[in-house]
């Protein structure tokens, strides 16, 4: 396996970020789009392996506790073992993620000195993109796997469709001050791993590589309980699509899903990609960049 030293992963990043923002504004949508739907592929599957481990007290106390087990660690370690194949998957196949451009295209600000305007026109398009893929695959699940359709007609959700929306009610449960810092926090730790799983993916040239440098910074944020701007593009409308044609009960909307998680978190994703990552990364490196030239 091919090895980068430091020097040359950040000098891949930058080049990486000035090819990007080099795309027309139609496939940064379209690669978005790409990676939005990857990206909910991955938190389907989390959906999905998460169900049935139960680590409410109450819940437990309830005998709710059949047909699975009570832990909370593991059920956050089911989760974050599952969701990186989202990414993984983008990185491997070329499609673009926001959260990772947060790092990226400052990266090619920093060493080609391209313009800031450029980096926010594709951060502007490919949030667009991703915003667009992952209410198309929370669409599918909502209406395939999530719900249950008997022979009256009668829709009900799954056990799957039931997690779909404790999930996006516990995603817009932050309120007040201390909600809007928590959350944003949240969003800065997760965008520093995942920029990092950035950086661990261009460390190696052959795919194991690739797959294992993704792998364990996904895990641990997701693991953590970090939020993700586009991960929760889906997670929260899969919840209140399987809701609104099950007649279920969820404490997400359309408009705290801004409100109280996705404007903060993707704010706080910036802040981690941009600051604890890109520009720290340049200014630990940038005499070695320069003399690579």
């Amino acid at each position: 396996m091919v090895f980068h030293p430091p020097v040359a992963i950040v000098a891949k990043a930058g080049d990486a970020g000035k090819y990007k923002v080099g795309l027309p504004w139609w496939n940064m949508i379209m690669r978005g789009f790409m990676s939005g739907a990857y990206i909910a592929m991955g938190g389907a599957l989390a959906t999905v392996c998460s169900t049935g481990i139960v680590y409410s007290a109450d819940a437990i106390k309830a005998g709710a506790v059949a047909g699975g087990f009570a832990s909370a660690g593991m059920a956050q370690l089911v989760l974050g073992a599952v969701f990186p194949v989202g990414l993984i998957i983008t990185v491997l196949t070329g499609a673009e993620l926001f959260t990772g451009d947060a790092m990226l295209a400052p990266m090619a600000a920093f060493i080609h000195k391209i313009s800031w305007m450029e980096v926010l026109n594709l951060w502007v398009f490919v949030y667009i993109g991703n915003l667009i893929g992952s209410l198309c695959w929370a669409y599918i699940c909502a209406n395939g796997p999530f719900i249950s359709i008997a022979d009256t007609g009668a829709i009900t959700a799954t056990a799957f469709g039931t997690r779909a929306m404790a999930i996006a009610t516990a995603k817009t449960s932050y309120f007040g001050l201390m909600g809007m810092w928590s959350v944003f926090l949240k969003g800065i730790a997760c965008n520093w791993l995942v920029n990092l799983a950035i950086l661990l993916g261009i460390c190696a040239d052959d795919a194991v590589g690739k797959f294992f440098g993704i792998w364990f910074p996904i895990m641990a944020f997701v693991s953590s309980g970090f939020e993700h701007s586009i991960a929760n593009m889906y997670f929260i409308p899969a919840g209140i699509m399987t809701a609104g044609l099950t007649g279920g009960t969820t404490g997400a909307t359309w408009v705290n899903m801004w409100t109280a998680n996705v404007i903060p978190v993707t704010i706080g994703n910036i802040v981690g990609g941009l600051f604890f990552v890109g520009v720290i990364y340049w200014v630990a490196f940038r005499k070695e960049i320069a003399a690579l030239k």
